[in-house]
């Protein structure tokens, strides 16, 4: 069976086309800079790739366009050579804990959703839209960011505040970046031989979450009913004093609008040394740029904040797992997260971690009572996973 993964963003569209006999990527592919004059479209498959630039007014022309890629390079030789179709969706809501196959009640519930998540929601659905225009007798299945989160207990997961916006609005914590949680969590378990994994899941990227993981199950997660919320980010501020809005909306005159893009678009690391770019801030501290090294310790200190406070709600941790495209490659962001926490059983290996590898890393030393691993994360698989386990052969 071949199962296409479809992640529809509010710009963008990537795919990927999995052959589920051996669980291989064959093909993959964006299309980006929608909505522009110079759009680009392209896909690999089998070591060619074939790119389109022209303006792409909206997602269902890229979608479109992606559908006629896929065939023109061979991938498949007609759509409904697919046995299903698997979509990303950001927000659940409190509504999808495991993934579902589309059906007009499911379409609606997403839908209810999008204020929830406007950017992202309302492009989800236009890709299971137009799929489901162009090829109505295959399945189209939803994969929810939040599924993995639906475990966490209600007193960790709700607010302080009138209890009417939750019964209302569903205002609580939902958290994100749960699929690569999930993918990283099930990896280590069979990496170490433990079916219910303990462990402290690391995200970090441009965006960036962690996990605590009890007994295989998610009971705690730093993003909250946004992507805004937990560890010091690229762009997006983390936890902050709520006060702060109001103190600076008032002296300077910033409306709601001006708070949003302050806080998502101008904080995190380039707020606090002009760079989102976790490499390009590195550069900057070793040239001596005393903001670009006040960036790195706060982002290594938010995260060592939650280790600990994640290590004290769990018990005993099994391991610590870092992931995402910093995680994953950047060994000083992760020496730096790792230092001083002795005291609780993690000890970094500094010449393992110096190493690097597209396999599970370990690169805790011989005397860690906490497993430290490097885990590449793979969200595309995992969702094709979700699929075809729910569709079958």
């Amino acid at each position: 069976m071949k199962i296409l993964v479809l992640n529809s963003g509010s710009s963008s569209i990537k795919f990927q086309l999995f052959q589920m006999d051996d669980n291989r990527s064959i093909a993959s592919g964006l299309v980006e800079q929608i909505g522009e004059n110079d759009s680009l479209a392209k896909i690999e498959y089998n070591g060619t790739v074939i790119e389109k630039r022209e303006p792409i007014a909206d997602h269902k022309i890229g979608l479109k366009i992606m559908n006629q890629l896929l065939i023109e390079s061979t991938a498949i030789s007609s759509l409904n050579e697919l046995g299903g179709v698997g979509h990303r969706i950001v927000q659940g809501g409190g509504s999808f804990s495991e993934p579902v196959i589309v059906d007009e009640a499911v379409a609606k519930e997403i839908e209810n959703l999008i204020p929830l998540a406007p950017l992202h929601n309302r492009a989800h659905l236009n890709g299971i839209e137009v799929m489901m225009e162009e090829i109505p007798n295959v399945k189209q299945v939803v994969v929810f960011d939040t599924a993995f989160h639906a475990t966490i207990p209600k007193y960790a997961h709700m607010y302080a505040i009138p209890y009417k916006y939750y019964e209302t609005d569903g205002v609580r914590k939902y958290g994100f970046h749960g699929t690569s949680h999930k993918y990283v969590v099930e990896e280590a378990s069979k990496y170490l031989g433990i079916e219910n994994l303990n462990a402290i899941t690391l995200h970090l990227g441009n965006g960036a979450s962690m996990a605590a993981v009890k007994d295989g199950k998610c009971i705690d997660t730093s993003m909250g009913l946004t992507p805004l919320a937990g560890l010091m980010m690229g762009t997006r501020s983390g936890d902050i004093d709520p006060a702060l809005l109001f103190y600076l909306g008032r002296k300077y005159d910033l409306n709601i609008e001006d708070l949003d893009e302050l806080l998502n678009k101008k904080s995190g690391l380039k707020g606090v040394c002009g760079s989102n770019d976790m490499r390009e801030v590195e550069s900057m501290a070793d040239k001596g740029d005393e903001n670009a090294q006040l960036a790195l310790d706060m982002f290594a200190y938010r995260i060592k904040k939650y280790i600990g406070s994640y290590n004290a709600i769990i018990g005993k941790t099994d391991c610590i797992i870092f992931t995402g495209g910093i995680g994953e490659n950047d060994i000083d962001t992760r020496a730096r997260s790792c230092s001083e926490l002795e005291h609780i059983g993690m000890e970094l290996d500094l010449v393992k971690n110096n190493q690097r590898s597209k396999e599970i890393l370990e690169i805790s030393s011989k005397n860690s009572k906490i497993k430290i691993l490097v885990i590449p994360t793979n969200e595309e698989l995992e969702i094709a996973m979700q699929t075809y386990s729910l569709l079958g052969t």
